[in-house]
């Protein structure tokens, strides 16, 4: 007599014969070998953690995303001090590229043509080849090609429409779940939730910059959603965002948030987008500029309005670093010194770092020429062009639209900003996945779906 089980049952039962298993091991390991006891018990750990991953996958990874979001290295960083910051992103990245195979597993591979990550292990394959810089290790090579690769894993598996709609909603909330936090951290005396850099900045739970990266992607997700159904919280939600992205005192990321979204309103189809929402909309922000400047001087405390009235032009100390990225550059123009050079350029403890309390070239054209040369640099941008263009190709209208506006604003935020090395790339990208993925799966549903239509049209004909 063949006995079959409930879905739910049949489930459970690897599960349940496995924890047996452990359990009895675990008994005999106790009585004849007590530190095989604690060995299995990690193991068994590990493993349920890993279970568990799998079979709440969406969860996981929006949790992962947040966590991405919060910059903790720069939180507990403070806490523990600077030696912890490395390896807290480190671990972060890992933790990403783990749920990327744990994806690939239950979901399924796919090749991903064009992915940039195929552009850095070019990269790094030439520098060994070539040479690499006399400061930088082939250990520090493999650590920065796994971090420059990173963010685009979750492209190499074919995802499913909830982890998608999970992965979009979070990276709408992650600006305000965190600085949140970082407004209960305030109240607690931990850590400050402004800091004065030139003005009063919004830190959040990290620094300003990555906060504003992180709204800016934040802004993008809203904008996606707004468009597809028009829904008022969406709208709020954006409004938002927008007040965190201007209180980071941020200017790249707070143009490029208000050039995308003036684009989108002015020439992005929309059938959930009323004619006159757009207005009303359009008309708001041309209001808030004559409001902004009227308040100008109450509100120069405010970063951002601050160095719009003194310095406009000024570029943070970003011209300084750049001279020494262009002589590591001439100096080998074609195939680059290897990925993570641009890390070993400018020695942590020169009086520029001292100032400026970074050493990362914030330009990533020109960090991208010092690891891949002419060659390298062509290589990344030709991959995220056909990348982009071939993913976006198969989304709806409104999505293809934004998309395509929110990575030709990433192409020109490049020259001033750390855009690609950075925790926001990881939300940015995560969040770029998600929408690609959805969209696969709005085509493939809509091509199973033609031959029914067009049967109906025949017949009603």
């Amino acid at each position: 007599m063949r006995i079959t089980l409930p879905g739910r049952c049949r489930d459970t039962a690897p599960l349940q014969s496995a924890a047996a298993g452990f359990l009895l091991l675990a008994l005999l390991a106790a009585v004849l070998s007590p530190p095989g006891f604690w060995l299995l018990l990690a193991a068994a750990t590990a493993a349920a953690i890993l279970f568990l991953a799998y079979r709440h996958l969406e969860a996981v990874t929006a949790a992962w995303l947040l966590v991405a979001g919060a910059t903790l290295e720069m939180t507990l960083g403070d806490m523990l001090g600077l030696d912890a910051y490395q390896p807290i992103i480190a671990a972060v990245k890992a933790v990403g590229l783990g749920l990327a195979l744990l994806a690939v597993l239950r979901y399924g591979p796919r090749l991903d043509p064009w992915n940039p990550a195929y552009a850095w292990l070019a990269m790094f394959a030439a520098g060994l080849a070539h040479g690499l810089y006399p400061a930088l290790s082939t250990g520090d090579s493999v650590r920065s090609l796994i971090g420059s690769a990173a963010p685009f894993a979750f492209c190499f598996s074919r995802l499913s429409r909830r982890w998608a709609r999970a992965i979009i909603r979070m990276t709408a909330w992650i600006p305000l779940l965190t600085v949140t936090a970082g407004a209960l951290l305030d109240a607690g005396g931990v850590r400050p939730l402004f800091i004065n850099s030139g003005g009063l900045r919004l830190a959040g739970l990290g620094h300003p910059a990555f906060l504003a990266g992180f709204c800016l992607t934040a802004i993008y997700a809203g904008l996606i959603e707004l468009f597809r159904d028009g829904r008022p919280s969406r709208l709020w939600l954006l409004a938002a965002n927008a007040v965190l992205l201007l209180l980071t005192g941020a200017r790249a990321p707070l143009f490029y948030a208000a050039a995308v979204s003036l684009l989108s309103l002015l020439f992005v189809p929309s059938a959930a987008l009323s004619p006159r929402l757009r207005v009303l909309l359009l008309l708001g922000g041309a209001t808030a500029l004559p409001v902004l400047a009227a308040l100008a001087g109450d509100l120069a405390d405010i970063r951002a309005i601050n160095l719009l009235l003194t310095a406009p032009a000024d570029l943070s100390g970003r011209q300084e670093l750049w001279p020494s990225f262009e002589q590591a550059a001439a100096l080998s123009p074609w195939w680059g010194w290897g990925v993570g050079a641009g890390n070993a350029i400018i020695p942590p403890e020169s009086p520029l770092v001292q100032s400026l309390h970074t050493w990362a070239a914030h330009n990533e054209y020109l960090r991208v020429a010092v690891e891949g040369g002419q060659c390298g640099r062509a290589l990344l941008v030709a991959c995220f062009v056909l990348w982009v263009r071939g993913h976006t190709a198969r989304l709806v209208p409104s999505d293809r639209a934004i998309m395509r506006l929110v990575f030709t604003a990433f192409a020109f935020h490049a020259l001033t900003d750390n855009v690609l090395i950075s925790t926001s790339a990881c939300v940015l990208f995560a969040f770029a996945t998600a929408v690609f993925a959805r969209g696969q799966h709005e085509q493939s549903r809509a091509e199973r779906d033609a031959p029914a239509a067009r049967a109906v049209q025949q017949n009603a004909a």
